[in-house]
């Protein structure tokens, strides 16, 4: 065949194939319709916000075997058994449910003052606890200085070091501390820096809509006259509403929307756990919420054990705060709704309600408290259920053991004078642990009442357990001997009325050992309350020499009583809870002591 015929047919047939491909040549074809380009979505005029609250949490992994009055479909009230950090869990991740927009906030004393479970492991259990939770922030609270703020460190870091008498990492040889931002915005270190950061902040977006809650988080000024001196060395905490006013504006300059104030610091009402009303509000928060900022949204408090929710407009006019508090130990959770104007950025509509984490029944003495269909029940989170089990499972053999037996309850209840039975039992347990001594027998003995934690109440055969024991006195403090003249013991004394948060309204008075007794007078001008102090019927001498025994808290002026701090020839001694074990299993069977060591002067 012709090569040339051959290529040019090949040519030919090429031609034909690229028309086709081409659409055949058809000019009359439609062009394609092109793609629908998507509208851009709506930007939302509002962004709804929850943020979830709780506070004074003190540890208590297991269900406190508390109940909270609630009102009932009848008109009456129920008891509803609440709390118990695997119930907590599955409460918070409910709420979390309801909104994608959402933070979790903790107003202090997270840790501290625990039950024997977080406590014997110095509350890694109660970090770890909160870490499965997930939560944003914490505002330390007084207590979270307890065993000091290198050991609080640790707890936020991580690691193994030891800063305390108790070993850490007993059950995790690993501890990682804390997932969640620790915030301390008052408390300030020797070089100006805080110890954790003042603020933190969460962003949430929708649609092109953004958002942004900014959190300041502080604990009470007044901490140092609360917690041991030795924990707070070289911190200063600064006034409250100062220091939420002065860093507000920064946190505008970082586009903050909403300004949330978490503060260990509260106040009570004489209403119930949910009522809105404010009725009866009071206490040492209000001074500070008159002085903040007005554009402060939400206020989440602690501290007093209270639980709460009022719009403190009512209060205050010119301060239209939503002011809240979630009670204690985590029986409550507080679910707080802001809606914010997504133009104007500002909150539109705030609502709060305090809800019952409503776990497991329990019986507690004669008491049994059912579950009630009235209230939601909360289903227990798996892996807190078991991170709480194993630690009480290496726990259990100490909790159990009985210490001793006790002829009758020993109470917290205050006489008219301000004495109770345990106090005065613990007072009795250290002057006789401290008897025997090389620089001379103990003579008196004080207690603090903010240390005694719990009731001591006796099963029906008497028996009282290492547990019970530890609930009581929670925070491992060791005993101390010193010297105090009478002169320096009767300036002590009057300290209960006139020194710090120590008033005449609100006297704090320390509980005395058997043998030593006082009376006082209200009416009576400062420095001169105090009169008729004796030892064994004996009147003291200002002058002579006395050794007194108290505990490591109060040996450095915890409390306010810094008289403590003149004492001399100082000699320590064994652990306040191993002194008070020894007592009553000496005495046993014990009966708890009288009130009757303090009297009140009756006025002319």
């Amino acid at each position: 065949m012709d090569t040339t015929w051959r290529l040019s047919l090949i040519a030919g047939a090429f031609a034909a194939l690229t028309l086709t491909a081409c659409g055949g040549g058809d000019d009359d074809a439609p062009p394609p319709t092109p793609s629908p380009v998507p509208p851009a979505p709506t930007v939302p005029a509002s962004l709804d916000i929850k943020l979830i609250a709780f506070n004074d949490l003190h540890g208590n992994l297991e269900p406190p075997k508390t109940s909270i009055v609630a009102p009932s479909a009848s008109g009456g009230t129920v008891a509803v058994p609440a709390g118990g950090a695997a119930y907590m869990a599955s409460a918070i991740a409910s709420l979390k449910a309801r909104n994608p927009h959402h933070a979790v906030v903790s107003a202090g004393d997270m840790i501290g003052a625990s039950p024997l479970v977080s406590a014997l492991f110095l509350d890694e259990p109660t970090i770890e606890a909160v870490n499965a939770i997930k939560i944003d922030f914490n505002a330390v609270g007084n207590h979270e200085f307890d065993k000091g703020q290198t050991e609080l460190m640790r707890m936020k870091n991580g690691g193994c070091a030891k800063h305390t008498a108790l070993e850490p990492c007993q059950v995790n040889k690993t501890f990682a501390g804390a997932n969640f931002g620790f915030l301390a915005a008052n408390t300030v270190k020797a070089d100006g820096a805080t110890l954790f950061p003042a603020t933190g902040m969460k962003t949430f977006t929708q649609d092109g809509a953004t958002v942004k809650v900014g959190f300041i988080g502080m604990t009470l000024k007044g901490t140092p006259s609360i917690v041991t001196p030795s924990g707070v060395a070289g911190l200063t905490f600064k006034d409250e509403a100062d220091t939420a006013n002065a860093l507000i504006p920064g946190l505008r300059a970082q586009g903050a929307d909403v300004i949330v104030v978490v503060v260990h610091e509260g106040a009570t009402v004489t209403t119930g756990y949910n009522d809105k009303s404010c009725a009866g509000l009071s206490g040492d928060l209000l001074p500070i919420l008159n002085r903040l900022d007005a554009g402060v949204d939400v206020v989440v408090s602690g501290h007093t054990h209270r639980a709460y929710v009022c719009d403190y407009a009512k209060t205050n006019a010119a301060k239209p705060f939503l002011l809240t508090s979630a009670g204690q130990y985590g029986t409550l959770v507080t679910d707080i709704r802001l809606t914010v104007d997504t133009t104007t950025r500002k909150v539109t509509a705030k609502s709060a309600d305090n809800v019952i984490v409503q776990g497991e029944p329990y019986t507690s003495g004669t008491t049994t408290v059912a579950l009630t269909d009235q209230y939601p029940r909360f289903e227990k989170n798996a892996e807190i259920a078991s991170l709480v089990d194993r630690y009480k499972t290496v726990a259990e053999p100490l909790i159990a053991r009985v210490a001793g037996r006790l002829q009758a309850a020993a109470t917290r209840v205050n006489s008219p004078s301000r004495e109770s039975a345990m106090g005065n039992l613990i007072a009795d347990a250290q002057l006789a642990a401290t008897a025997p001594s090389s620089k001379g027998a103990a003579q008196i003995a004080f207690m603090n009442p903010g240390g005694v934690r719990a009731d001591l109440v006796p099963a029906a055969n008497g028996d009282v357990t290492y547990g019970q024991l530890f609930s009581v006195q929670p925070f491992g403090n060791s005993l101390v001997v010193k010297t105090m003249t009478g002169a320096q013991i009767r300036a002590l004394l009057e300290q209960q009325f006139n020194s710090g948060a120590n008033t005449v309204a609100a006297p704090r008075v320390l509980l005395p050992s058997t043998g030593f007794s006082y009376t006082y007078d209200l009416s009576a001008a400062a420095g001169s309350r105090i009169s008729r102090m004796a030892l064994d019927g004996t009147p003291l001498v200002d002058g002579t020499a006395y050794r007194v025994t108290m505990n490591s808290f109060l040996a450095t002026g915890g409390d306010n009583f810094t008289v403590f701090n003149q004492g001399t020839d100082t000699l320590g001694g064994d652990q306040d809870i191993d002194a008070l074990e020894a007592y009553i299993r000496a005495n046993d069977p014990l009966t708890p002591p009288s009130t009757s060591r303090i009297s009140i002067a009756t006025p002319s």
